[in-house]
């Protein structure tokens, strides 16, 4: 049964039927964790928060919050994510990224990942997967980028949207993070995010309107703030925007341990649930009820948000045992996400490399690694972990392979020149990028130490290095870059001859990028990023600042306003087929924008395209982008195939907000709509429409 705001509204009546019978203490001990932290050591609480047995760390099990199993409402039971499960050891299905995932651009893969990852909570004892990531990287060095899907606001949503709906139809609340402007990772417990409000409503709370409107449980703030108030606390963000403009029926919970600084504000402010401990709420929120600084009404709106959220999903729910976990069906999809995902960036007729190659360099220390992504509260820990180096010896197990770290650029030189193709293996890792709470991993509970990528956006110097010296030396070169955002390429890219970004692309990474080099897959994925020529193309971001200030246009959108030219275009990736996108029309059916393409596969291999629909506004009587991608659609074609492909676009896509009478406008207007293979003039083909 779909789950959704109106199947879940009709356990309002029981919800508050329930609620009304409660003492104010009961209220209030569902809006917390079921760790009391209130007079507690720091040392104490991480110790309940990590465990202490053999193999325990963050989330190895469900964390608990609320609950009242007397009165029927069972607790809240709290998993992470977002690629994959984080709970058990050594046992779960690491799926590539969310960055991978948003390469795809394919939102049914989405979907099918968010019924695999519902199933494995539940098979956990979980009722909540908070891993539907979708916060917008302003600048791509945002340590946890890879935690979301791209820097477009519309893909973000539509790749998040369709997370929720698959993990809420295994009876599991999806829960979306982190509302709002977390797009900074060292500073993120200091920093207040500025913007106009055109910014605010365009570009940064779209995303996370189309996972309320798809139906999605629960919300967490974020622990930077907006506008010098606490997301946690923010009562224009969470009262108004998100429940009353938005009519968002689930709860708010906060970000973990310090999302919650202040009793009084944060629950006056919006707030119905501070995790994962109580420290602020439990007596201290009865007290400031009792004293008349915060009424009773807030304490029941919360409550009965909690309440019915958890009733109905916990109706008639679905149950798995642990032979879902890891299972092979999950493994499988990981590895497709992951072919899904690798996006080819350059090709000078070098792969695919054929399968009779006698010898083959692989080079980069990454090369041997488990390049599943950042170990901060997003590790997930799967039974294994199949490396590029794996992936490429098992896809070719007669050819000879000569590996080396690239410490030694001699003997990188050396096996360069006497093998047939040479592979690279280059970026970066969990000490590069991701979650970060202290460089000392004896004071933070996940021990995350990445961060944001403070030293710049390209690669290490040793690597850049190795690429400069050794790249042209054997015409068959192959760059593999792993990473959880864009990475610059200036310096290097015309010394080799074939470049693929493969992100973090999971436990099945190896196998799938192996299984594109050699060709048993044709490549379909699509940049979610523009790459530009200079890092000064793009946002300029203090990545320690405690006031950051972000501008409407950023990625794509701020190089085509600028007139400057991309080295990579957003939405770009090759196949090893060739697509002839042609004869576009496009019409109004109802509240939707219909544009229809034909896509042939003029080449002979068989291949997938994905269309991208973008509009453009230069009639537009306000500053707006250039053009903006408000549509996609993956099509997957025969070798001599065409298809007549169909995108859609919700009308109100192309409203602007007018800060003035706080409203979305719909300009009466001819709008140019572009149809192509990326944001490049030269991949797209254009007609117009009147609205």
């Amino acid at each position: 049964m779909k789950k959704d705001k109106t199947y879940r509204m009709t356990f309002d009546e029981k919800a508050r039927q329930i609620v009304g019978e409660l003492s104010l203490e009961e209220k209030v001990s569902l809006m917390a964790g079921n760790i009391d932290a209130t007079s507690m050591k720091e040392s104490e609480i991480m110790e309940l928060v990590l465990g202490t047995e053999e193999g325990a760390h963050y989330n190895v099990k469900p964390y608990e919050a609320g609950g009242l199993p007397d009165k029927g409402v069972p607790p809240m039971k709290f998993a992470d994510g977002p690629r994959g499960v984080v709970c058990g050891n050594n046992q779960t299905t690491c799926f590539p990224v969310s960055m991978a995932r948003g390469a795809t651009f394919n939102p049914a893969l989405e979907e099918e990942i968010g019924h695999a990852i519902g199933q494995e909570v539940r098979a956990f004892g979980g009722n909540l997967f908070a891993g539907v990531c979708i916060n917008l990287p302003y600048n791509p060095g945002w340590g946890r980028s890879q935690e979301t899907y791209g820097e477009e606001t519309y893909q973000i949503g539509r790749m998040g949207a369709s997370l929720v709906k698959g993990v809420q139809s295994e009876d599991i609340m999806a829960c979306v993070k982190h509302y709002a402007f977390n797009d900074m990772e060292n500073a993120r417990f200091k920093v207040s995010v500025t913007c106009d409000q055109r910014t605010e409503q365009e570009v940064y709370l779209p995303h996370f309107k189309d996972c309320v409107d798809a139906g999605c449980a629960s919300i967490m703030s974020s622990y930077n703030r907006y506008n010098g108030v606490q997301c946690g606390h923010h009562k224009y963000l969470l009262s108004q925007v998100l429940k009353k403009e938005w009519g968002f029926d689930g709860f708010v919970m906060s970000d973990f341990c310090w999302g919650v600084l202040d009793t009084v504000e944060a629950a006056n402010g919006g707030q119905d649930m501070e995790m994962l401990w109580t420290q602020f709420f439990g007596p201290r929120l009865v007290q400031a009820v009792k004293d008349g600084f915060v009424p009773e009404s807030r304490i029941d709106d919360a409550a009965v948000r909690i309440v019915r959220t958890i009733l109905a999903f916990d109706k008639d729910h679905k149950e798995y045992d642990m032979s879902v976990v890891g299972s092979k069906e999950h493994i499988e999809l990981a590895k497709r996400a992951a072919e899904e995902a690798i996006t080819l960036v350059k090709n000078e007729n070098v792969l695919p490399l054929d399968k009779g190659i006698k010898k083959i360099a692989v080079v980069g220390k990454l090369a041997d690694a488990n390049v599943i992504g950042d170990q901060g509260s997003s590790w997930v820990r799967p039974p294994y972990v199949k490396t590029p180096l794996q992936g490429i010896k098992e896809a070719v197990p007669s050819a000879e392979i000569l590996y080396s770290d690239a410490s030694n650029l001699d003997e990188v030189k050396k096996i360069a020149s006497e093998a047939d193709a040479v592979i690279y293996v280059v970026g970066y890792n969990h000490d590069d990028e991701g979650e970060f709470i202290s460089s000392d991993t004896t004071d933070n509970y996940t021990g995350a130490i990445g961060g944001d990528r403070k030293k710049g956006l390209g690669l290490h110097d040793e690597d850049v290095k190795l690429l400069q010296e050794t790249g042209s030396i054997n015409k068959k070169s192959v760059v593999v870059l792993i990473g959880g955002n864009m990475i610059m390429m200036t310096d290097w890219i015309d010394k080799v001859n074939s470049v693929l970004m493969a992100y973090y692309p999971g436990m099945e990474g190896g196998t799938a990028l192996a299984e594109i080099i050699f060709g048993d897959v044709n490549p379909s994925g699509k940049l979610p990023f523009v790459v530009p020529y200079k890092e000064e193309d793009l946002p300029k971001v203090d990545w320690e600042a405690t006031d950051q200030y972000y501008e409407y246009y950023h990625g794509y959108t701020r190089l085509d306003k600028n007139n400057v030219k991309p080295l990579i275009p957003y939405g770009f990736g090759l196949s090893y087929t060739t697509f002839k996108i042609s004869d576009p029309s496009v019409a109004v059916e109802g509240d939707e924008l219909v544009a229809k393409v034909t896509v042939a596969n003029t080449g002979d291999r068989d291949g997938a395209e994905v269309v991208q629909l973008y509009a453009g506004f230069e009639n537009s009587a306000v500053d707006r982008p250039v053009r903006q991608l408000r549509g996609f659609e993956k099509v997957f074609l025969k070798a001599g195939e065409s298809k007549v492909v169909t995108v859609k676009t919700p009308i109100e896509k192309l409203k602007y907000y007018n800060p003035v009478e706080r409203e979305w406008v719909l300009e009466k207007m001819e709008y140019s709509i572009y149809l192509g293979s990326s944001e490049a003039l030269e991949d797209l083909v254009k007609t117009q429409i009147t609205l």
